[in-house]
């Protein structure tokens, strides 16, 4: 239903105080983002499994994820508060080498911003 029925063009909805509150909170709660930087030593499919597991992303968003850090050097793979984006930065960190190349012998980095 269109609450526009309720209120004439230009007033404020009844609830747009409500509305505005739950805006502010919404940003405030996604105000920081999670960056995952580019290396050598990590193929896509690490990549993919890793931020799927890491950050929750589907399989086909996480692809995408991996294509813009290989082309780019960086890119952002989460957002939250502090506390979520720090939580998945650990997770980032702690995941490991990828054991499809032996010359990975780390997790990849990420870093959280915005804040």
């Amino acid at each position: 239903m269109n609450s526009s029925a309720n209120h004439g063009p230009g007033e404020p909805s009844p609830n747009s105080e409500q509305d505005t509150e739950t805006q502010t909170e919404t940003r405030a709660a996604r105000s920081c983002k999670v960056i995952l930087y580019n290396d050598e030593e990590h193929t896509y499919d690490y990549v993919v499994e890793m931020l799927s597991q890491a950050c929750g992303l589907t399989r086909e968003k996480a692809f995408r994820c991996a294509v813009e850090v290989d082309l780019t050097g960086r890119t952002i793979v989460f957002y939250g508060s502090r506390a979520a984006c720090t939580g998945v930065v650990s997770k980032v960190r702690a995941y490991g080498p990828d054991h499809r190349l032996p010359q990975s012998m780390s997790s990849m980095n990420a870093e959280v911003q915005g804040c």
